[in-house]
């Protein structure tokens, strides 16, 4: 994986616009955070192979990266990506690694199931 681009995200989020796309999106804070350190709150989100259209996709911020994109219906939103794969060319698939290089959050669509 590379360091996100804005660039290159924002170009391949219009690529996918109004498109029946697959989603992938989750979130951690590590399932076991709690188990090794009782101070840590664990948290996480997690939905696949669900269907998404979007008319307008968005990418913002300095770094970690903000992505939205807009639905007929709301809004499907994601915060903390570093980083992209580059060589997906058919499929946007991002990642936050916090800084150990753990899994933060996850956000990819395509046009196949994941």
């Amino acid at each position: 994986m590379q360091l996100i681009d804005p660039s290159i995200v924002q170009t391949r989020l219009d690529r996918l616009r109004d498109q029946e796309l697959y989603i992938h999106l989750e979130m951690t804070s590590g399932a076991y955070a709690a188990h090794y350190d009782s101070s840590k709150h664990p948290a996480a989100t997690f939905i696949t192979n669900a269907s998404v259209k979007y008319s307008q996709g968005s990418i913002s911020g300095e770094g970690p990266y903000r992505v939205g994109l807009k639905t007929a219906q709301g809004w499907v939103y994601s915060e903390g990506l570093t980083h992209y794969e580059e060589s997906e060319q058919e499929r946007l698939i991002l990642a936050g690694h916090d800084s150990q290089g753990k899994l933060v959050v996850a956000l990819q669509l395509g046009r196949e199931p994941f």
